[in-house]
């Protein structure tokens, strides 16, 4: 390692480094000197960008929360709540290491208001989208905390390896079932 080697974009280099790492190893066995030594920067980077291990994993759910907004928001172009259900299920698949920290608060810096806005922007395309099936104005409805927990329960099993091959194997497909299965009756 060259501790004199300067990044163009430091924080965007320790960002990739950390979703790498968290990718093959998890959030419990992520520090901040590994982060540093796979971005090639001296062991002080990290903390100088981001305080410490919460900062950093804040940082990497915010920006975990912004791709996820994007790919429901296009889901859910079509009007189709549905493909927001699979987006989300899809999302989780292929960004295994955002998923996995944008929803342990323990982690993060809960008080971060870029971690606030980014978190608001992706819940309230799951719930404009629940409150649209249901006929209701967007809110926190008892058919929205449905959807979501349906999916992200979907998709915490899916990652974890608990279901079986032909669930495992197509998991859009079941998601697509399950959901139109689901009937949401305003109260």
């Amino acid at each position: 390692m060259n501790s004199s080697y300067h990044h163009g974009d430091l924080r965007r280099a320790l960002i990739d480094a950390a979703v790498e790492s968290l990718g093959e190893t998890g959030p419990s066995a992520l520090s901040l000197r590994a982060v540093a030594k796979r971005a090639g920067v001296s062991h002080a980077a990290p903390a100088h960008h981001f305080g410490d291990k919460a900062g950093l994993l804040t940082a990497v759910a915010t920006e975990g929360y912004g791709r996820f907004a994007d790919a429901l928001e296009r889901a859910g172009r079509n009007g189709d709540f549905v493909d927001v259900g699979v987006a989300y299920v899809r999302f989780a698949i292929d960004n295994r290491p955002y998923f996995e920290i944008m929803f342990r608060p323990e982690l993060l810096h809960e008080d971060d208001p870029d971690l606030a806005r980014a978190e608001s922007r992706s819940r309230s395309v799951l719930v404009r989208g629940a409150a649209d099936l249901a006929g209701g104005e967007p809110s926190l409805s008892p058919q929205a905390v449905a959807a979501w927990s349906m999916v992200h329960g979907f998709a915490e099993l899916l990652i974890g390896g608990n279901f079986p091959p032909e669930v495992a194997g197509d998991p859009e497909a079941t998601v697509r079932k399950i959901a139109t299965r689901i009937r949401f009756d305003p109260e």
